[in-house]
């Protein structure tokens, strides 16, 4: 018999990328330097002004470089309440804005956020049922009360964050049909879920005393006025897996926005890839709003912005969201915390205040845009 050719076997081969030109690149370096303009301006104004050279003097002086002039008055506030502060902000700032992209990149919808799966109102309904419930708790099991004693003031954090990862594996889970997760009804599931935890939120709310409605208030509006270098070293641990893992999913998400049937023949393994999207969100923004509250707005308005800069490539919108939402998050605590001096504006309400009324201006647009 004559022999017969084996047929090569083709397997599919993804689409180059467009090579990105110079903008995106000078986007991150604008932001970049933005960046540090904010933080430093951030740590010099408030009662006590600190210039920025006293501000690198202090610094230098911490690794041993001296000869730089600063009194030390400055140096005791820089290092235990204006560094401490902006080095949160950074963190949740950034934790917001890069998880907001990643949502967005999943849901394919430029006006995705993570409260959609229930993060948000997850942590929330948590952070409410302890405000309400430790006492009577605590009276009902006193065992828990050496427990509750040793955690102090990271109960209610700790609180918040399980209860944002118990509401987002709830809603994955109902959203597996035959051992697949659909976007949309991942979707679908997070609003009822929001739905669910408002109630439930509200009848906590209702059996409230007064001293627990300020403190339930206070929490919900957000704000990094607890913020030091222990909330810090709480919160970095949690933040540095989603700030290191999230960017590196670009190129995947670019993939994912060709659609999912299409991403998975080019050999994209979709299901782990939605995975890793919702527990790296999760992880960033349940650790977030547990330590510093509610804030709304920065998780998809910083990316959609951005995104209309430096165009859909997430190679580029994830670290410039990251870039953004810090120097956003950093900007708006500054103003928080001077504009009323000696008082303090929660930080929730500035970013509303600022966030609504962009977000109806591009709405505004995107139909004069169509309306042509």
């Amino acid at each position: 018999m004559p022999a017969t050719a084996t047929q090569p076997v083709l397997t599919p081969v993804a689409p180059p990328l467009p090579k990105p030109t110079r903008r995106p690149r000078l986007v991150l370096l604008a932001l970049a330097v933005l960046l540090v303009a904010a933080v430093l301006l951030g740590v010099g104004i408030g009662a006590v002004s600190i210039p920025a050279p006293a501000v690198v003097g202090i610094l230098l002086g911490k690794i041993g470089i001296t000869g730089w002039a600063f009194e030390p008055q400055q140096e005791g506030v820089l290092m235990a309440i204006r560094l401490p502060r902006v080095v949160l902000g950074l963190l949740v700032g950034a934790a917001l804005g890069l998880s907001g992209a990643a949502m967005q990149g999943l849901f394919r919808n430029p006006l995705a956020d993570p409260s959609l799966l229930g993060i948000s109102s997850g942590a929330s309904l948590a952070a409410v049922a302890t405000i309400v419930m430790e006492v009577k708790i605590l009276a009902a099991f006193p065992a828990l009360a050496g427990a509750a004693g040793a955690l102090g003031p990271y109960v209610l954090p700790l609180a918040a964050f399980v209860g944002a990862s118990l509401i987002t594996l709830f809603v994955y889970r109902v959203s597996r049909v035959g051992g697949r997760v659909a976007v949309s009804t991942m979707l679908l599931v997070g609003v009822a879920t929001n739905g669910l935890s408002g109630a439930f939120t509200g009848l906590f709310t209702y059996a409230a005393t007064d001293e627990q409605l300020r403190n339930i208030t206070f929490w919900g509006l957000g704000s990094l006025g607890g913020a030091s270098w222990a909330t810090v070293g709480t919160l970095l641990p949690l933040l540095a897996v989603p700030l290191l893992w999230l960017p590196r999913l670009g190129k995947p998400l670019n993939l994912l926005a060709l659609g999912e049937d299409q991403a998975a023949h080019l050999g994209l393994p979709v299901a782990r890839l939605k995975w890793q999207l919702v527990t790296l969100a999760t992880l960033a923004v349940g650790a977030s709003v547990a330590l510093v509250g509610t804030i709304g707005f920065l998780g998809f308005l910083v990316p959609h912005l951005l995104r209309s800069i430096v165009g859909p490539d997430h190679r580029f919108v994830l670290p410039a969201s990251a870039l953004g939402g810090a120097l956003v998050l950093v900007l708006a605590d500054t103003l928080s915390r001077t504009v009323v001096a000696p008082a303090e504006l929660p930080i929730g309400i500035l970013t509303a205040l600022l966030g609504a009324p962009v977000f109806l201006w591009m709405v505004l647009r995107e139909q004069r845009n169509l309306s042509r």
